[in-house]
Protein backbone atom coordinates (compact mmCIF):
# COMPACT_ATOMS: atom_id res chain seq x y z
CA UNK A 1 0.00 0.00 0.00
CA UNK A 2 1.54 3.95 -0.86
CA UNK A 3 1.98 6.10 1.74
CA UNK A 4 0.54 9.09 1.63
CA UNK A 5 2.47 12.62 2.70
CA UNK A 6 0.44 15.98 2.44
CA UNK A 7 2.69 19.06 1.51
CA UNK A 8 1.94 22.59 2.39
CA UNK A 9 2.51 24.98 0.44
CA UNK A 10 2.49 29.13 0.23
CA UNK A 11 0.54 30.87 -1.62
CA UNK A 12 3.14 31.55 -4.46
CA UNK A 13 3.78 28.49 -5.25
CA UNK A 14 0.46 27.16 -4.89
CA UNK A 15 -0.27 29.24 -8.10
CA UNK A 16 3.02 27.99 -9.41
CA UNK A 17 1.79 24.41 -9.08
CA UNK A 18 -1.81 25.33 -10.29
CA UNK A 19 -0.06 26.85 -13.48
CA UNK A 20 1.84 24.23 -14.42
CA UNK A 21 -1.23 21.69 -13.75
CA UNK A 22 -3.18 23.83 -16.60
CA UNK A 23 -0.24 24.70 -18.48
CA UNK A 24 0.28 20.66 -18.80
CA UNK A 25 -3.65 18.89 -18.83
CA UNK A 26 -2.38 17.47 -15.30
CA UNK A 27 -3.96 17.29 -11.83
CA UNK A 28 -2.10 19.47 -8.99
CA UNK A 29 -0.92 16.45 -7.39
CA UNK A 30 0.36 14.79 -10.51
CA UNK A 31 2.69 18.20 -10.35
CA UNK A 32 3.77 17.93 -7.01
CA UNK A 33 4.38 14.25 -7.46
CA UNK A 34 6.74 14.80 -10.63
CA UNK A 35 8.49 17.92 -8.98
CA UNK A 36 9.23 15.64 -5.54
CA UNK A 37 10.41 13.10 -8.00
CA UNK A 38 13.09 15.10 -10.23
CA UNK A 39 13.82 16.50 -6.88
CA UNK A 40 14.83 13.40 -5.13
CA UNK A 41 16.73 12.41 -8.39
CA UNK A 42 18.97 15.33 -8.05
CA UNK A 43 20.21 14.03 -4.80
Amino acid sequence: MPTRYSVVCDDDLAREVKTLAQEYDLTEEEVLRQLIDVGLDHL
